[in-house]
């Protein structure tokens, strides 16, 4: 009876110490943001620009203001003004594309698209045509647009315009 409980007791406690092995984990391997391109969240940044861009040219300005994500941490400089957050860029938004009564055109020449995990960047050189009534306004500037993925998607939270020189 001894013999079967020391026995039962060894192999009790070798049970206890297979048990408790140190598990080492390997360290996750790390994703180089800046060489990585990110293939699929670029394509998902270029989609949800044209889908920018087609909501200025219906003049659908919730879709277009729905593209934003306002908060304390929104942005925009603009022709060389002070720093403005997410209200008065939403009621800049809203006045000048509100006020847009054709879209003539609506190119982003040199588009360049780089993304940095859940943050892109996108750069471009507008070659914009706006009708205002009869008026027509030609926009040529540098643009950035600093993009976050989002669990509804894409959304600006800086926005960079500067006139583009000749």
């Amino acid at each position: 009876m001894k013999t079967k409980l020391a026995t039962i007791g060894i192999l009790f406690f070798i049970l206890l110490l297979t048990g408790c092995e140190e598990k080492v984990e390997q360290p996750a391997v790390k994703t180089d943001l800046i060489l990585a391109e990110f293939p699929e969240a670029k394509q998902e940044v270029l989609e949800t620009f044209g889908a920018i861009a087609q909501s200025i040219k219906d003049g659908d300005l919730d879709k277009l203001i729905s593209f934003h994500a306002y908060g304390p941490k929104f942005t925009e400089f603009k022709n060389g003004e002070p720093r403005i957050g997410g209200v008065a860029n939403e009621a800049h938004e809203r006045t000048v594309f509100g006020s847009v009564t054709q879209v003539v055109k609506f190119d982003a020449k040199d588009l360049q698209i780089a993304v940095y995990g859940e943050v892109a960047n996108l750069t471009f050189h507008s070659d914009f045509h706006l009708k205002f009534g009869e008026d027509l306004v030609v926009v040529n500037d540098q643009i950035t647009l600093l993009f976050v993925n989002t669990d509804s998607g894409w959304k600006m939270v800086h926005e960079h315009h500067s006139p583009l020189n000749s």
